[in-house]
């Protein structure tokens, strides 16, 4: 039996890999902060996987990811998929503290706790994908705080990387670029959502990338619209 691991799944990109990656002898451990969303993924997979287990928790504070850790329990997990995140998309001199804080606790705390407390827990052959963006490459003008998040995140994914590699744990990072998720409704202004890259491109990358032999590692995957980044 696997079991997966995969933030941020009530919706988006985190929902598609979900779907992608139901199996039969394999465990979904889904964590969301929205309970509906999250329950209308697991009546998406539940059919398709051995079982699916819900985990509510916001992840913005530390409190939030150990209450996680505690209810994935002492098992070990073959697969963590660091998913969820936030975007603030404003002038970096509007930047709330609040909104700070909300960003670097989703977007790297997050991460970190979570690889850190599972990894050495996970046996040869597992991984760890980030779900990283073209925004931990580039910078835009109005996404500081992302761009800031995605770049830490980078970093650290890197070095992580080459702590486990004697351990036979990989991994993965993908960079999409914008994807046609709900993400977009909350963000001012006008964004061709129809010349984006779809959830289900990310999660086909990502699924691709795990389904290499245990020994090869597609460490870096960035996928592009034609039509441009944004």
């Amino acid at each position: 039996m696997k079991r997966y691991l995969i933030t941020g799944a009530s919706r988006g990109i985190g929902r598609a890999i979900a779907e992608k990656l139901a199996a039969p002898g394999v465990t979904l451990l889904l964590h969301g902060r929205d309970t509906v969303a999250l329950a209308e993924t697991r009546k998406a997979v539940e059919a398709h996987c051995l079982k699916v287990i819900p985990l509510i928790h916001d992840l913005a504070t530390s409190a939030g990811v150990s209450n996680l850790i505690a209810e994935v329990g002492a098992e070990p997990i073959d697969l963590l998929v660091n998913n969820a995140g936030v975007s603030i998309v404003k002038p970096f001199g509007e930047i709330t503290q609040t909104e700070w804080e909300q960003t670097v606790g989703v977007n790297i705390t997050a991460p970190f706790m979570l690889t850190q407390h599972f990894a050495p827990r996970m046996p040869p052959g597992s991984s760890v994908v980030n779900i990283l963006s073209i925004a931990a490459k580039t910078a835009f003008a109005n996404w500081s705080a992302y761009c800031m998040s995605k770049f830490a995140l980078e970093g650290f994914s890197q070095s992580a990387r080459e702590e486990l590699r004697e351990r036979k744990i990989r991994v993965i990072n993908i960079y999409p670029a914008a994807t046609d998720t709900n993400i977009w409704s909350k963000v001012e202004g006008d964004w061709p959502r129809e010349k984006m890259i779809s959830p289900n491109d990310v999660a086909s990358a990502v699924a691709y990338a795990l389904s290499r032999r245990a020994d090869v590692a597609l460490e870096n995957i960035t996928l592009s619209s034609l039509t441009g980044n944004l």
